[in-house]
């Protein structure tokens, strides 16, 4: 079953390139957090990851509220 989110992935070059950024950068994140201690560098780089993961999804947002008011339709 295709949800719009699918279509709208597979057919949105830039909302594809974004969530494929947003991916990178969870899966580093995700590194940084299973160790027990991060060093100072790695703190800054912490939140730097969670501010470009927050900035991203806010673009993947906008993409899909704007496809909703085209299309009218639901994007899950």
């Amino acid at each position: 079953m295709v949800t719009p989110n699918d279509a709208l992935l597979a057919n949105h070059e830039e909302l594809r390139r974004l969530a494929q950024e947003h991916l990178q950068y969870s899966t580093r994140l995700d590194s940084l957090t299973q160790k027990r201690y991060l060093s100072e560098d790695e703190k800054l780089e912490e939140i730097r990851l969670k501010k470009l993961k927050l900035r991203l999804k806010d673009q993947m947002q906008s993409i899909e509220r704007q496809y909703r008011q085209q299309f009218g339709t639901h994007v899950a």
